[in-house]
């Protein structure tokens, strides 16, 4: 069993959990960290079976959760155990926080990485985010931590986790091709993006599917967001995809939008974070001639702009997304959207055909395109990406792979087209 050797959560001092070992409170092999628990344990599928001083592994994905509130936590984690692995770790919503990790028979890795922990409420106030009914149990927004591992043989032999209130918080307000998405095949970008940054950053993933900078506003995601924000954190923004559909939700890109992203901005610079803008990726459409067609026009030119006059940093992800879409071609590009012929996954029976949402090849290729441009221009944020991380070329996009797929898995189009 993996057993808990240090103080509890309430204290604010590192909670140490260990595999195997002699007493100590017992970790539960049970699902005893439901949302309400006070206590840490396995979560959400079966235990691992193998529970030795060596280390907790198993043939399948397993969960590790323990009670949080809202606030940043450095979770190192000591991969390995009896036999040869190679450990993908998730946190919360598939958050990816180290990829495929090597570790031979008996030999061990430590990494550490900073989750953010949220919930509804919205501090000092009597208010809560407007939760969309997808939303209601996601791990996004539980009163607790939860560490997904996975991949060949995924292996632990022991986790500490850490309060802590000395790293940078990157914030992210988006849509669905931003939001942790929290089932397979879907993913985004802003879920892959804690890969990349060392334990001094932390990704504060506030994107939700089907949302505009608008509905952001009155369902309460920017009040939530900016009762924590301080001063030298970041604030990436990317709208588009929702505020263009006409109906009650359309946000006019010259006007009302336009409006919108100034009033955020000069927020965040008000409380001394630093705001981003990014521009939103080309949907999967191609013309005879194999070029991407401009499917969001006027909305990236509007942010170009508002980045221009505003003198901010751009992320130009429709022009760069436009370069890599292009050299996939529109038989390559089918491997990084969500297109499977049906019964792919469970209770699957029709063929799925998105030209709009990802799967993790799709969404991490983006996320790689996001960190480049910040390499590229040198922003203070590419001095906290992981060292030794390799240059990325979006006109030489990486070979079609796949992650570790996580257990839960739905096939309802996630809100926003």
């Amino acid at each position: 069993m993996l057993l808990c050797v240090a103080a509890a959560r309430a204290s604010a001092a590192p909670v140490v959990f260990e595999c195997g070992g002699q007493g100590a409170a017992s970790f539960s092999d049970t699902k005893s960290s439901a949302a309400g628990s006070s206590s840490p344990g396995f979560d959400l599928a079966a235990p691992p079976t193998s529970q030795t001083r060596a280390g907790c592994s198993s043939d399948a994905p397993f969960f590790v959760s323990f009670p949080a509130t809202d606030g940043n936590y450095r979770v190192t984690v000591e991969l390995g155990g009896e036999t040869q692995a190679k450990t993908t770790v998730r946190a919360e919503s598939r958050r990816l926080m180290i990829e495929q990790q090597e570790t031979k028979a008996g030999r061990y890795v430590t990494d550490s990485f900073v989750v953010n922990v949220r919930t509804p409420k919205i501090a000092g106030t009597d208010h809560s985010v407007h939760l969309k009914p997808r939303e209601i149990g996601a791990l996004d927004w539980d009163q607790k931590l939860t560490l997904e591992f996975n991949g060949e043989h995924p292996s632990v032999r022991k986790i500490t986790v850490e309060p802590v209130t000395d790293v940078a918080t990157v914030y992210l307000a988006g849509d669905s091709t931003v939001v942790d998405q929290d089932k397979e095949p879907w993913a985004a970008w802003g879920q892959m993006l804690p890969r990349f940054f060392s334990d001094r950053i932390s990704i504060a993933n506030h994107a939700e599917s089907g949302e505009t900078i608008k509905s952001f506003e009155t369902e309460l995601r920017w009040e939530k967001l900016f009762t924590t924000i301080k001063s030298g954190d970041y604030l990436l923004v990317q709208f588009a995809h929702n505020d263009q559909k006409s109906g009650r939700g359309y946000v006019p890109a010259e006007t009302e939008y336009t409006d919108l992203v100034k009033k955020y901005v000069a927020r965040a610079r008000s409380l001394g974070a630093h705001p981003i803008l990014v521009t939103s990726m080309n949907r999967r459409s191609f013309d005879d001639a194999g070029k991407i067609t401009d499917t969001l026009a006027p909305y990236p030119q509007a942010l170009r702009r508002i980045a221009q006059e505003e003198k901010l940093p751009l992320i130009d992800l429709n022009a760069i997304s436009k370069t890599m879409w292009e050299k996939m071609g529109p038989d390559g590009t089918l491997k990084a959207f969500v297109h499977y012929p049906a019964n792919s996954f469970p209770g699957q029976t029709e063929e799925l055909k998105d030209n709009t949402h990802f799967n993790s090849y799709g969404a991490y290729e983006l996320a790689r395109c996001v960190v480049e441009s910040m390499r590229g221009q040198k922003l203070p944020l590419a001095s906290e990406l992981r060292p030794h991380l390799a240059k990325f070329n979006p006109a030489h996009p990486d070979a079609p792979f796949t992650l570790p797929v996580s257990p839960m898995a739905d096939t309802t189009t996630p809100y926003g087209r």
